[in-house]
C-alpha cells in the first residue's frame, strides 16, 4: 500500500481504469462469441450483421489501447475468414 499521496490516488485512478477495460474486453470477447456462434449455426445474414458489430468493438478497442493493433487485426481476420467460408457453404448447397 502506498504512503504518498499522488500514489494512493493513482492506485484509485488505476483500479477504476482496471475495471472499465475489462469491462470493454469482455464486451468485445462476447461479441465475437456470438459472431461465431451465428456462423457455426448457418444464420449468414444475422451472422454478417454480427461480424460487422464484432469489427466496430474490435477497431474500437485497439484505438483505445485495449488490445494491440497487430491482436485486433487478427482477430478481424480470422472472423472474416470464418464468415467468407461460411457463404461459400451456404452458396454452393443453395
Amino acid at each position: 500500500m502506498p504512503n504518498i499521496k499522488s500514489s494512493i490516488k493513482d492506485m484509485r485512478k488505476s483500479a477504476r481504469k482496471r475495471l472499465q477495460n475489462r469491462s470493454q474486453r469482455s464486451q468485445v470477447k462476447t461479441s465475437i462469441t456470438k459472431a461465431e456462434r451465428l456462423i457455426a449455426s448457418g444464420e449468414v445474414e444475422a451472422a454478417q450483421t454480427a461480424v460487422v458489430t464484432a469489427l466496430s468493438s474490435l477497431d474500437k478497442a485497439a484505438e483505445k489501447g485495449l488490445l494491440h493493433g497487430n491482436n485486433s487485426a487478427r482477430r478481424k481476420s480470422r472472423l472474416m475468414k470464418k464468415l467468407n467460408q461460411a457463404k461459400q457453404q451456404t452458396g454452393e448447397a443453395g
